[in-house]
């Protein structure tokens, strides 16, 4: 490994936001609760979050914090986790909520309904301060892990994290420095970075994901070995544009060379199929089964 979980950390500009619960509207929905959340972090910016939860009283039981996607839809945010998108099979609040577990979706900087400031424009003014988009969404997404951990319906040594397309890169990069999620799940946006500069490919990524210095410093694919020991199912589409197989298999040479130094290869599940950007029946049973055995 080239770099520590500290120096990513700090490379990222990662530092847990500070965020307080303003408000709390629970309300029953047919097989589960859903809970309508607001909170606020730094600076007093209101932070809409959605979570679900299963009905019955099951003492402490395992969490997940969903991280949403962006499609070029940032002012879908967080409502992706209540009502779907067309590259995902179903809405996973509700799906799971039923099957036990309490979920968490909070709005990204500069999605949803703190969608006022430009993505563009936030990027830029993050790298101008020495800073990343992404490091600021990491942070609100630990301090949405802490929130998960103090419920009274959560097991804080049961918490994973999952999401699609910007949600998998925002769930495999906190996991390399976030110790408390158990497991992880991520599907179609991994891949090696420099190979898709090298390809001509990077040109379809967010400017969120924009980190100074990054490529010379570490690989996503070193990023994501950073999860090892930890459970982690990687679900990719050999014909999804924004993940070429070539920049597949080599961010798979260093996530596979570090989860073997930790002995653990078998924790690492690497599901493939010839498809494009979307959510596939096959990944979805593999995301389903894969939380219920390792939460």
């Amino acid at each position: 490994m080239t770099i520590s979980r500290q120096e990513l950390a700090e490379l990222l500009c990662f530092s847990e936001s500070r965020m307080r619960l303003v408000s709390r509207e629970p309300a029953d929905r047919e097989g589960y609760v859903f809970e309508r959340l607001m909170f606020e972090v730094e600076g007093g910016q209101p932070v809409r979050g959605f979570l679900t939860r299963p009905k019955e009283g099951r003492g402490k039981g395992p969490a997940i914090l969903y991280n949403h996607s962006h499609g070029s839809r940032l002012d879908i945010g967080a409502s992706e986790f209540m009502e779907g998108r067309h590259y995902l099979l179903n809405a996973y609040g509700p799906l799971l909520a039923k099957a036990g577990y309490v979920s968490l979706c909070i709005d990204m900087p500069c999605a949803g309904d703190r969608d006022g400031t430009n993505e563009n424009d936030a990027a830029k003014a993050a790298i101008w301060y020495g800073k990343s988009l992404i490091g600021e969404m990491l942070s609100d997404s630990a301090a949405a892990l802490t929130y998960l951990a103090t419920r009274d319906e959560v097991d804080p040594d049961r918490m994973g994290a999952f999401g699609i397309s910007m949600g998998s890169t925002l769930s495999y990069w906190l996991a390399a420095v976030e110790p408390r999620l158990k497991a992880i799940a991520h599907l179609c946006c991994y891949a090696d970075y420099a190979t898709l500069v090298e390809l001509g490919a990077h040109t379809n990524h967010g400017l969120y994901c924009l980190v100074p210095g990054l490529l010379s410093r570490t690989s996503t694919g070193e990023m994501a070995g950073m999860v090892a020991p930890r459970a982690q199912l990687i679900c990719l589409g050999d014909n999804d544009e924004l993940t070429p197989p070539l920049s597949i298999e080599r961010a798979l040479v260093d996530t596979r060379r570090l989860y073997e130094q930790a002995g653990a290869s078998h924790r690492l599940d690497v599901f493939r199929q010839p498809v494009a950007h979307q959510e596939t029946a096959e990944m979805h049973e593999r995301v389903i089964a894969f939380f219920a055995r390792e939460l």
